[in-house]
């Protein structure tokens, strides 16, 4: 119920490495999420229907985003963390407000559907190496 969320870097003397599906969906209170650097998932729809979600800082630990991690989202710009190797299909799908991607030198590629939804005039900073499907908007 807080709109401010601090991820601890250890639970029970673990590191905490998993953001599980669905943890923050349906949350629209949140505004505000501190990663820390053990992070290297981010699930299926842990922010889908985060309505006040505007910006996340990722941290550099990060691996994998998985399909429909900020589903419906109100993220408005993002910079991906370099060791992100993929935008899976539908990871920012229906996230209206984006408007703005930073992909550090470690993208590979961008999946059919990873926008599904997304404005038209999304802006995506990438180097000239990225393999953006031609079906990456639907």
């Amino acid at each position: 119920d807080e709109t401010n969320v601090i991820i601890p870097e250890k639970h029970a003397g673990q590191a905490v490495t998993v953001l599980y599906d669905r943890l923050f969906k349906g949350h629209e209170e949140i505004s505000n999420i501190q990663i820390p650097n053990t992070i290297t998932d981010i699930g299926a729809f842990v922010f889908d229907g985060c309505s006040n979600l505007k910006s996340i800082s990722l941290p550099s630990s990060l691996l994998y985003l998985w399909q429909y991690a900020f589903c419906r989202s109100s993220i408005e710009e993002i910079v991906l963390p370099e060791k992100i190797r993929t935008i899976a299909p539908y990871t920012f799908k229906e996230c209206t407000n984006l408007k703005k991607i930073v992909c550090n030198p470690g993208l590979i590629e961008i999946q059919a559907k990873a926008f599904l939804g997304c404005r038209p005039d999304l802006e995506i900073v990438h180097d000239d190496t990225v393999k953006i499907s031609p079906m990456a908007w639907g």
